[in-house]
Order: structure tokens, then C-alpha cells, then sequence
């Protein structure tokens, strides 16, 4: 069961596309209706919804300022207008389909099962990838893997694969031996708690490194240098903790 909501501001829309879905798509269930995006921003906020219908041209805001709201979105949308000449931004805001008023009922039943078929393929991954990572929670090995979610995959790395990470902001950057650089939407402290803490110490507020990968202590410019010859600030109230380390 697929759980939808509407956006539009003509009431007259929004029962007609009710209609059209209670008739033709059995296993839609509409959860509520709006007028008002801001009503629809909210409540979008506090439940879980797989789709919502939008309409573009709103006296409040139009339906690509609402989806503003949402840059990364737990939910599909079908933009549902009267015009055609927004198709192109709609495939720029990742719409999953384009439908024209008045909507045709083979249309709505296609788009919707595009969804459905999407719900499927990532309750899979869910659960694929919550497998793989209890496969190797639980190995056996002498010294597991970390899982590291960077660009629609899972890498699974040695901790010597790691030199060091680095923070920026709300996300951060994992440096490999090997010159590669995942880039993950995360802070730095969520990946910290993944290493192994008797390998890696966090020196300064933006970098954790590979004390296996230290080269050199600069003692008067109070920097590290790893194996790959990067330099690395060391924060002084850190330095005693990471000489003793």
C-alpha cells in the first residue's frame, strides 16, 4: 500500500485526482489532501508519506519553492499541472513523473507503479545492506572491516586502507592509501566512532588520523606528517594525548 498525499491549490483538482485514484489504484491510500504548502510542508515533516501529488502554480509558492523544503527527500514526487513548459525542472528536481491535466487514467496508474516498484527496490537495498553490515559486525576476524556509505555504495576497508579523515562542516572526506577520497554526508565524529580507537586519534576539531601512517612530529610547527607526506595541524591541548598515543 502506497501512502500519498495532494498538493493543490484548486479544490476542484484535488477531488478529481481523488477520484481518479480511489477508482483505478486500489493499493493507494490518500492520507490527506492540501491547499496550502506550507500546511503540506508541515505535516510532510512529521509523517512518513512514499509520494505526494504536486501541483507547480500556487498563489502561496509554487511546487518546486516547496520542494526546496526537502533537498534530500524520503518520498517520490508526481507533479500533477495544466502546463508542459516545467518538464524540464521537474527531471532536475528528480520528479518520478510528469502528469497533465486533466490527468489520464493510464498515466496515473503508470506513474504509480513506478513507485511502487521504486518502494521495493529500496526496502531490498535496506535490507542488503543491513546484512552486509551484521556479516561483518559479527565476523570473526582479528580486525573487522569498517562500512563506509559513500555514493550509493558500501566499501568495506582494512583499517590500514586509512590515512586520515578530515572534516568539513556537516560532512567529511576519508583519505585512502591509495590516493582515493570518499567524500560522505556525514560529520566527522559519526565515522571517528566507527575506527578502531587504538589505531586512530583525533588530533585537531577537523582531522582523525592513522597513527600507523605517522611519519614525523614537527615539534616547533606542532604538525604531523602521514606516510603519503600530508601535513596535519595537531591541536595543542591534543599534543600530550597524541605523543603518548
Amino acid at each position: 500500500m502506497l501512502n500519498v498525499i495532494i498538493l493543490d491549490d484548486e479544490s476542484k483538482a484535488i477531488q478529481s485526482l481523488e477520484w481518479e485514484i480511489k477508482t483505478f489504484c486500489p493499493n493507494v491510500n490518500i492520507v490527506k489532501t492540501f491547499t496550502n504548502p506550507l500546511d503540506a510542508r508541515d505535516f510532510i515533516l512529521g509523517n512518513s508519506i512514499d509520494c505526494i501529488f504536486l501541483d507547480i502554480e500556487m498563489p502561496q509558492m509554487d511546487g518546486f519553492s516547496f520542494l526546496d523544503f526537502f533537498p534530500k527527500r524520503q518520498f517520490s514526487v508526481i507533479i500533477t499541472t495544466a502546463y508542459d513548459q516545467y518538464a524540464i525542472q521537474a527531471l532536475k528536481k528528480q520528479a518520478i513523473d510528469y502528469l497533465l491535466k486533466p490527468i489520464d487514467s493510464d498515466d496515473l496508474i503508470k506513474a504509480l507503479d513506478k513507485i511502487e516498484s521504486l518502494k521495493s527496490e529500496t526496502n531490498l537495498k535496506d535490507i542488503l545492506e543491513d546484512a552486509l553490515v551484521n556479516i561483518n559486525r559479527q565476523g570473526s576476524m582479528v580486525q573487522k572491516k569498517i562500512n563506509i556509505s559513500c555514493d550509493g555504495k558500501i566499501y568495506f576497508l582494512e583499517p590500514s586502507e586509512i590515512l586520515y579523515c578530515e572534516s568539513d562542516g556537516n560532512y567529511c572526506s576519508v583519505h585512502l592509501d591509495n590516493g582515493q577520497r570518499l567524500f560522505i554526508t556525514h560529520i566527522l565524529k559519526s565515522i571517528e566512532e566507527k575506527l578502531p580507537k587504538e589505531i586512530f586519534y583525533r588530533v585537531h576539531n577537523s582531522y582523525v588520523i592513522n597513527l600507523n601512517k605517522v611519519r614525523e612530529y614537527q615539534k616547533n610547527e606542532g604538525f604531523v606528517v602521514l606516510t603519503n607526506g600530508k601535513s596535519i595541524p595537531v591541536s595543542r591541548n591534543k599534543k600530550g594525548f597524541f605523543l603518548d598515543k
